[in-house]
């Protein structure tokens, strides 16, 4: 019987391959609708939740952490009216960093969506693959939980200020060309509460977080290598959120920054106001990729200093989105006075990155 199954899923992929692949919507200049684009959007061929933060134990020991789910469209006909047929994916990366460990904790998984098991639902965020889930309640708190063989990660995440819209009100550019952009928002400076469980040990954690919700159908430019990627929660209440998109020459492509004051008022500075600078890299001892893991940054007349929380922060996704990326918590220094604290992603420092459905996208 279970050959005859696999037999069954073998030949129905096969004839879904053979079939129309799906056409993508396009991402194009329009206001975001809520409550219904903190939801799916099946049409477009990748979208993800992103969550990343600082936790904090009783003893006062600092903790990273990221959980995050993608939902890439496949090639597969849409037509197809087999319950099988790999449409769509649901993928989910979870991490701890830990100091007292010295390397990143880290945990990988994905199904195709259906039978109830895997699914990313439209609507409002819902998100669900096996035990792990990413929710948003009718609240707006957000209850997540991941696990791995080292670790869990049990969350509620309470909003504290507005939605942050990236670049032109939601319609966040990566590229020069018309159609390189995503639709893209943020919720920083998410109040934390939950556990995170350790060698059979559970223990509470507090702290503050950052989400992006963001999706899109054609994300990179052809000469793209990989991006790189922070955003911070700072200590007076402020937002800053800064990108590269980094060609195989290692020049920029296009860069975007928002900083948003504590009253709200947002500054977008220019690709040509946005500059990365590596102050110091680290040699991967798992995968040979160096990354610069203290990075200078340059917003118009504003200087940005990022130091990690501890350097050995990469993580390995081959075995589900097939990318090696550096995804890390650092401390934010502003004009050389001490900012906030933040995450940094540096991807395609292994191998360049592509839209192809295994590579890692944001």
């Amino acid at each position: 019987m279970q050959k005859l199954l696999i037999l069954f899923i073998l030949l129905t992929t096969l004839n879904v391959c053979l079939a129309a692949s799906p056409v993508y919507t396009p991402v194009t200049p329009r206001p975001l609708i809520f409550p219904e684009d903190f939801g799916a959007h099946e049409n477009f061929r990748i979208e993800w939740w992103y969550v990343t933060g600082w936790l904090e134990t009783p003893d006062q020991q600092p903790l990273g952490f990221q959980v995050t789910f993608f939902r890439p469209t496949t090639a597969h006909d849409e037509d197809n009216p087999s319950r099988f047929a790999p449409k769509r994916l649901i993928i989910g990366h979870a991490a701890l960093s830990d100091p007292i460990v010295g390397k990143l904790l880290h945990e990988e998984k994905s199904a195709r969506e259906g039978f109830d098991l895997a699914y990313a639902k439209a609507g409002n965020s819902d998100v669900k693959l096996d035990n792990w889930y990413f929710i948003r309640e009718a609240d707006g708190h957000y209850r997540t939980y991941a696990e791995g063989d080292d670790f869990a990660l049990a969350l509620s995440l309470t909003p504290t200020q507005p939605l942050m819209l990236q670049d032109l009100n939601g319609f966040s550019r990566k590229g020069p060309k018309p159609e390189q952009a995503s639709y893209y928002y943020s919720e920083p400076h998410l109040q934390v509460s939950g556990t995170v469980k350790r060698n059979e040990r559970v223990v509470p954690v507090k702290g503050s977080a950052w989400l992006d919700h963001e999706w899109s159908s054609e994300y990179l430019d052809p000469n793209a290598e990989g991006w790189d990627w922070t955003g911070a929660n700072l200590d007076d209440g402020s937002v800053l959120m800064v990108f590269q998109m980094r060609g195989k020459d290692s020049k920029k492509i296009w860069a975007y920054a928002g900083l948003r004051d504590p009253s709200g008022n947002m500054t977008i500075f220019s690709p040509e106001e946005v500059s990365f600078h590596p102050v110091r890299s680290w040699h991967s001892p798992h995968t040979d990729a160096v990354y610069p893991v203290a990075m200078h940054i340059k917003t118009g007349n504003i200087e940005w200093q990022l130091e990690p929380l501890m350097d050995d922060q990469e993580l390995d996704s081959r075995r589900s989105t097939g990318a090696v990326y550096w995804e890390g918590a650092v401390t934010i220094m502003r004009d050389g006075q001490p900012a906030g604290r933040g995450y940094l992603e540096l991807t395609g420092y292994d191998k360049a990155l592509s839209m192809s459905l295994t590579d890692k996208t944001r």
